[in-house]
């Protein structure tokens, strides 16, 4: 072994027999399977630490499970479908979707994400995750987006897809429908104007908002039935100041008698309490924003304005007539576009929308035949369920994404649904052939709508499932699917940050419930974000950190960054430490020299039987080497990565390292003064406790790991890799409680010995014509006398005296440059 470990040289090395050999390929790999519905990153710009933190969580996880007797199925996708991808490559060339042919726009975007894609699965290798990359997908490919339409289709069939001219959220600055899980709250800094309108009797009316642009969508005035104030106005009207409006005074309970003024407009739209009210009251649609965030015609003099300029514009003409009496500063929240961080405005739109309102209990017993891990990010997915307001919606707006395959029939209305067998279709580019199914008419036109991200993400165990044979192709959505589905399904594992439970999760277990009336997977595993001090979360949109991976993996080797992963608690936020990646590097040097320290000595005595006499030391680290896998396996088992690891540490730094390998050096370098059987037994048991340890940190450090296995342990294994080796054939257990008690006394003894040295000024190395020692019994004086010899090397004594009885001798005496140590047990 060199004197130092070139992490470069050796990852690449490493990586090419990884490959050569086809070492995490589900096929390679015998036992029950084991599947990891992965989440694919969005290709939009480029990865950041806080992917790197997540996704080593599952790679730990995903060769615990190889190492543990699983098949690994392990895929990994790429989302380069949607929004995100779209704003990528508008960004990245500094162009416009508006200004290019649609599907022009779309070969350029498959191109620039096919780019980006390479880039992010070359990152992913060399941070060492053990992916099968034989199971890669990509989320706007041929597969996907016939999985993507044929699920719609399934949905469709069975009710719960429908379209509607409705009331969307909707976003002026990325141009598209939002669903309700992509929205964030804002605190906004704003005004409570109160605006004078004019009853029928002449009299004024104050009514107060925040949105006075909106006064052109106004479409009526209520109050509170309980509001006597107001209750000579039932079957009133009033008149909408700056515009020739009359609307309708209404009574209705959602009015808060204490706001404002108690009277209030309502608009379309200015919050989901106009569209309630839009709704119940049956009232007209008056739209005064466009689909480009810009005043219509039917603002008058604010058309063409943002709703920005408009507020100005109109507060000023309200002013100058004398119609704005008073304004109140306040501060409220607002809802935003999670992406693009704008105000969202709210539109009516024919929309493609699933129902899940009526089917909330069921989602919610649902998430009761999962396992979440921490068991409290379950809480966070009810608490979302119990408050949802909205079906679906599953339309967007966009020139890139899985089309809907549908046409409409402009004669009667009919929607008309693809063929299963011709998906994937893109009814813009594909006219429908034939006639109208319902009315035999001709004038079709194509849906011009594409999916929501989400509601293709939401398919991945499906998508995944199809990656593995022998099921490339299975129609699971089809009537005779469904015991095909479930031979697959549910997957294992999803793995997944808290901030998409409301999203990724909640989706995925909406559309496997739809399709099979299953869930999705066993368990969910939540990991936290990576803090950037106090900015928050990392993440591409925010601009993230200045610590890239690629910056950091010219400094630090693979194994010392998955360590830093490896120290955070499941579900909880970490700040970035890269004081935790020193530490990391400074185990991965610490393993180097200890197993070079190890192969110079390794004399192999038939590793595969147990010697006859292991000793007490031996015994004590076989013991203690027992204890560690099995609470090692009992954390990774209920996904506690991080206290697998702590266990694992103390096991290696002061067990093995500080005691072990101390206690045994005088053996190895002296092995004249031992038994030859003795020293057999020693070097059996640095072998088989050395490729334990290996084994316990492979999950963690890869790399490092596995080059010492080459080095050192594959060729009396013979086993390819330390990864496709298994806990169960090397994880021996062993107990020897009486080799424990006789190891720590000794233990005992050595340190306060080297304690009342390094007191004294003296090097471990000096002898010590005399020890003495206490013992108490004489139980521990005959335990001492069994293990002398390795007590006379490790503390240099010429000769030990045993005292049976009971004391608090601790001294370090020179006489004619003569040192007696005297300690007690």
């Amino acid at each position: 072994m060199d004197k130092r470990y070139d992490h470069v040289a050796s990852e690449e090395h490493i990586r090419s027999l990884w490959e050569e050999e086809g070492t995490f390929k589900a096929i390679n790999n015998t036992g029950e399977r084991y599947s990891i519905d992965t989440p694919p990153p969005t290709v939009s710009g480029s990865l950041h630490i806080g992917h790197i933190f997540s996704y080593t969580h599952t790679d730990i996880i995903a060769r615990y499970k190889r190492m543990n007797g699983f098949s690994v199925v392990y895929p990994f996708g790429f989302d380069n479908n949607g929004l995100a991808t779209e704003r990528f490559v508008e960004k990245k060339l500094n162009i416009r979707a508006v200004d290019f042919d649609r599907s022009e726009f779309i070969r350029i975007c498959l191109e620039e994400s096919k780019k980006a894609v390479e880039g992010f699965k070359e990152l992913w290798q060399r941070m060492g995750l053990s992916v099968d990359w034989d199971l890669q997908y990509s989320t706007i490919s041929k597969e996907v987006r016939r999985i993507s339409q044929a699920g719609f289709i399934d949905l469709y069939n069975k009710g719960y897809a429908y379209r509607k001219y409705e009331p969307a959220i909707f976003c002026p600055v990325c141009r598209t429908s939002v669903a309700q899980a992509e929205l964030d709250d804002k605190e906004s800094e704003s005004f409570f104007n109160d605006i004078v309108f004019t009853g029928e009797d002449g009299n004024q009316l104050v009514i107060a908002t925040t949105r006075p642009e909106l006064l052109p969508s106004c479409v009526a005035l209520f109050y509170n039935p309980a509001d006597e104030r107001y209750k000579k106005l039932k079957g009133k009207t009033a008149h909408v100041p700056l515009f020739d409006i009359e609307v309708p005074i209404l009574e209705d309970e959602l009015v808060d008698m204490e706001k404002g003024s108690g009277l209030v407009m309502s608009c379309t739209f200015g919050d989901t309490t106009d569209i309630t009210w839009y709704k119940k009251h049956n009232l007209p649609y008056r739209q005064s924003i466009g689909a480009n965030g810009k005043m219509t015609e039917l603002a008058g003099f604010m058309s063409g304005l943002s709703v920005k300029e408009a507020r100005k514009k109109i507060i000023q003409e309200l002013l100058e007539k004398k119609l704005l009496i008073r304004q109140q500063p306040i501060k409220h929240m607002v809802n935003i576009h999670e992406r693009c961080k704008h105000e969202i405005e709210f539109l009516a739109l024919p929309q493609w929308f699933i129902t899940i309102l009526d089917h909330k209990k069921t989602f919610l017993d649902q998430a009761d035949k999962i396992e979440w891990f921490p068991t409290f990010m379950k809480a966070r997915y009810k608490d979302w369920v119990e408050h949802l307001g909205w079906d679906w919606c599953i339309s967007r707006q966009r020139f890139y994404g899985i089309p809907f395959p549908v046409w409409h029939c402009l004669d009667c209305d009919a929607i008309i649904l693809a063929d299963p067998q011709d998906l994937p279709v893109d009814p813009q580019e594909a006219p429908y052939k034939g006639n109208c199914p319902s009315c035999s008419g001709t004038n079709i036109a194509p849906d011009t709508d594409v999916m929501d991200t989400w509601n293709s993400s939401s398919l991945t165990p499906y998508i995944c499932a199809e990656l593995i044979e022998p099921y490339k192709g299975v129609p699971f959505f089809a009537q005779d699917a469904q015991k095909v589905a479930e031979t697959i399904l549910p997957m294992n594992m999803r793995p997944q940050a808290h901030d998409i439970i409301r999203t990724w999760a909640f989706y995925t277990i909406v559309k496997a419930w739809m399709h099979n009336r299953i869930v999705p997977w066993n368990s969910v595993v939540i990991s936290g974000h990576v803090l950037a001090g106090t900015k928050g979360k990392i993440s591409k949109s925010k601009g993230g950190s200045a610590i890239t991976p690629e910056h950091l993996l010219k400094t630090y080797s693979a194994d010392a960054i998955r360590y830093w992963t490896a120290s955070a608690s499941l579900g909880y936020d970490v700040a970035f430490s890269e004081e935790q990646i020193k530490v990391g590097q400074r185990l991965v040097t610490k393993m180097w020299n200890a197993f070079r320290f190890v192969k110079e000595h390794l004399i192999l005595c038939d590793p595969d039987n147990v010697p006859e006499n292991l000793g007490p030391v031996n015994e004590w680290l076989l013991d203690k080497a027992t204890i560690c896998f099995e609470q090692y396996h009992s954390y990774l088992e209920q996904n506690e990565f991080s206290i697998a690891l702590d266990n694992l540490e103390k096991f290696f730094w002061h067990d093995f390292c500080d005691n072990y390998l101390e206690i045994i050096k005088d053996q190895l370098f002296n092995p004249e003064l031992y038994e030859s059987d003795h020293l057999c037994a020693t070097k059996w048991t640095l072998y088989v406790v050395g490729l334990r340890i290996l084994q316990l940190y492979a999950p963690y450090i890869p790399y490092i790991t596995e080059a010492i296995y080459q080095l050192m342990f594959k060729e009396h294994v013979g086993v390819s890799s330390l990864h496709k080796t298994r806990y169960a054939a090397i994880q021996r257990e062993f107990v020897f409680k009486e080799g424990v008690k006789t190891t720590d006394i000794l233990i005992e003894i050595i340190a306060k010995v080297r304690k009342l040295k390094s007191e004294h000024q003296l090097s471990l190395k000096t002898e010590l014509t005399q020890l003495t020692v206490y013992c108490g019994n004489i139980d521990q004086c005959e335990r001492l006398k069994s293990v002398e010899q390795i007590l006379k090397g490790v503390s240099k004594a010429q000769k030990i005296e045993y005292v049976t009885e009971s004391s608090d001798a601790y001294a370090l005496e020179q006489k004619d440059d003569q040192w007696h140590a005297k300690v007690s047990c």
